[in-house]
């Protein structure tokens, strides 16, 4: 059974001076000895502070929170990973309950949902209204309720992170990893969390505007792949109704005024079947779409079922059937000679 030094805590931390030696603390009384700190160049003590509390400290190669995220799971030698900020916004009390699907083998990945125990001041109302407003996208572009996609509070496997194509560098990572998560069928669960106020001191690094329009951004763009009928057929559908209402007024202009607009008229007409042409893109692409996930469904439980046949041990040695050669019997007529 698996238990916490098959754990790796990992914190990426930027300017996290004031929050990061307390978090360090819970989780390593805790009973979690395997903490890794990877950092973004901070300008502050973060990584002073870090190695002074225990913690084993990297920094970066490249910039940003999702660049950092690949390249400390690289690194990480523990089966299981717990993911989580350097803000003190998330409890070491709340580790057992991540971990808990990961161990019993009920999920390859945890998501940590926020809204289930939020602390009044832990969130503002425009990030909690943006929360929504992407939770909301994702359900109806994706096809899943996760609760809470942009949590930072994960936990997951290295086996099932390395099934993910992860290519987002800043905050859009835990957009990209729910939408991974559904694209490759990995066994996903969400477990309500207490989330706490960051500490009055510590400044955060999300900038609401900039980041939400990067993060609706790659949702849309993750939809090229896995729902393609949304991805191309809401491009579609937009210029098939722009050329139908160009068309529509061309037409009363004509009927009623009996004037002509034949450049408006042509690109009414050019709309009308790009729009068309894109949404039977769409369709054909969706079809496929799910043709490959079948295929990788099936591929994936084949897979599975020969490594359970690799990993039976041998049938015990009473259970095989031992080819003997039965002794001759004796012939009673048959009397010694003297």
């Amino acid at each position: 059974m698996a238990d916490r030094d098959d754990v790796c805590v990992l914190i990426p931390t930027y300017n996290e001076a004031e929050a990061i030696g307390n978090v360090i603390d819970d989780y390593r009384g805790a009973g979690f000895e395997h903490v890794l700190v990877i950092d973004g160049e901070s300008a502050d003590a973060t990584q002073e502070i870090a190695a002074d509390h225990g913690a084993r400290v990297v920094e970066q190669s490249g910039s940003g929170k999702g660049q950092a995220v690949r390249e400390a799971v690289r690194m990480i030698e523990q089966p299981y990973v717990l993911m989580l900020d350097g803000d003190a916004t998330y409890r070491a009390a709340d580790a057992d309950a991540m971990l808990e699907p990961l161990f019993s083998g009920r999920a390859d990945h945890v998501i940590g949902d926020r809204f289930a125990d939020m602390e009044t001041g832990a969130m503002t109302r425009l990030n909690g209204f943006g929360n929504r407003l992407i939770n909301g996208a994702f359900r109806f572009i994706h096809g899943r309720d996760l609760q809470d996609i942009l949590s930072g509070y994960r936990a997951f496997t290295t086996d099932s992170f390395q099934r993910l194509n992860l290519e987002a560098d800043g905050f859009g990572i835990e957009t990209e990893m729910a939408v991974e998560c559904v694209k490759h069928n990995v066994p996903t669960a969400v477990v309500p969390i207490r989330y706490e106020a960051r500490p009055d001191e510590s400044e955060t690094n999300l900038r609401p505007f900039r980041d939400g329009g990067v993060i609706i951004f790659t949702l849309y763009q993750m939809a090229k792949t896995n729902n393609p009928l949304f991805y191309f057929g809401s491009v579609g559908a937009l210029s098939t109704i722009t050329g139908l209402g160009l068309g529509a007024w061309v037409a009363v202009e004509w009927f009623t005024r009996n004037v002509s607009h034949e450049v408006i008229a042509f690109v009414a007409g050019v709309a009308i079947l790009f729009g068309v042409q894109l949404l039977m893109f769409g369709i054909l692409s969706d079809m496929i779409v799910a043709v490959n996930r079948e295929q990788t469904r099936q591929l994936e439980e084949l897979t599975r079922q020969l490594g359970e046949e690799v990993r039976r041990p041998p049938a015990a040695e009473s259970d095989r059937t031992a080819e003997t050669e039965t002794p001759p019997a004796a012939n009673p007529g048959r009397t010694e000679r003297d």
